[in-house]
C-alpha cells in the first residue's frame, strides 16, 4: 500500500499550530512530519513538543519550504504526500476521501477546492475582493491550462511521488508563486488531476497571503501562463526548460 505522509508547513504560526495539529484526522495519514520555514516567533519550540518528526529549514518562503518538505517525505518513503498548513485554516476532514480518490483513480495531483459551491467561500467568511479575484483568475487559468478545476489557488493539495519526481525541485520560485508553478507544470506534463470539495475558515485567525502580496502574485501567474503557452509552442524557458 502506498505510504501517505502529511507535510505540515509552518511559518510564524506558534499560537495556531498546536490546535491545528490536534484537529488533524490521523486516520488519513501513515505518518506526519513538520517542516518549519525558519520562523522568527516560537513556532519551532511548539513544533518540537508535538511528538512528530520536525525539521527546520532556512527561511526561504512557501516554495522553498514545500520543496524541503517534499524532499523529507521522499526520504521517509512517501508515495502520496498531503500538504497541510500549520495555521489550521483549511478543514482537513476530507483527507481520507482525498487519499482514497488518489488511489482509486490513480491520480497524480488532487486539490481541495473551496469553489465547488460558489456560495460556500462567502459563508465561510472569505472577503469579497479575494473571492472575486479567485474566480476571475481561475477562469483564465482554466481556459489556458485546460485542467477542469473550480479553483487554482488551493491550500489543500495531495501529490503523487511519480509526478513530483518529474519536477526539478531546484527550479521554481521560493515564494508563494511556486504553488501555481506546480499547477502549470501539472498541465505541461499532462498529470492526471482531480479535485474534491473542502472548506476554509476565514473568520478565525490564520496566516493567508496579504492583499499586496496576492496582487503581485496574480501578475506573476499571468507571466507563468505566458511561459506555459510558449513551452507548448516549443519555446521552453524558465520552469519548463
Amino acid at each position: 500500500m502506498a505510504k501517505v505522509v502529511g507535510i505540515i508547513m509552518t511559518y510564524n504560526c506558534a499560537g495556531l499550530l498546536a490546535q491545528a495539529v490536534a484537529e488533524l484526522p490521523r486516520d488519513g495519514f501513515d505518518e506526519l512530519i513538520l517542516v518549519d520555514d525558519g520562523s522568527i516567533d516560537n513556532t519551532w519550540e511548539v513544533a518540537q513538543r508535538l511528538g512528530i518528526p520536525a525539521f527546520q529549514n532556512t527561511h526561504s518562503g512557501y516554495g522553498g519550504n514545500l520543496r524541503f518538505g517534499l524532499g523529507k517525505a521522499f526520504e521517509r518513503g512517501a508515495d502520496i504526500m498531503v500538504e497541510v498548513h500549520g495555521d489550521g485554516q483549511f478543514d482537513m476532514s476530507q483527507t481520507s476521501a482525498a487519499v482514497a480518490k488518489m488511489r482509486g483513480d490513480d491520480l497524480d495531483f488532487l486539490i481541495g477546492s473551496r469553489f465547488t459551491d460558489l456560495r460556500q467561500p462567502l459563508a465561510d467568511g472569505m472577503p469579497w475582493p479575494r473571492y472575486l479575484a479567485n474566480i476571475g483568475l481561475s477562469f483564465i487559468e482554466r481556459l489556458v491550462l485546460r485542467i477542469p478545476w473550480t479553483e487554482f489557488h488551493p491550500g489543500f493539495r495531495v501529490y503523487r511521488r511519480r509526478f513530483i519526481e518529474k519536477l526539478d525541485l531546484d527550479k521554481g520560485a521560493n515564494d508563494y508563486l511556486y504553488s501555481f508553478q506546480i499547477i502549470a507544470l501539472a498541465a505541461y506534463f499532462k498529470a492526471v488531476c482531480s479535485e474534491i470539495p473542502v472548506r476554509a475558515d476565514y473568520r478565525k485567525p490564520h496566516t493567508s497571503v496579504n492583499y499586496w502580496r496576492a496582487s503581485i502574485n496574480s501578475f506573476q501567474e499571468m507571466w507563468v501562463l505566458g511561459l506555459y503557452i510558449l513551452a507548448k509552442l516549443g519555446v521552453k524557458t524558465g520552469i519548463f526548460k
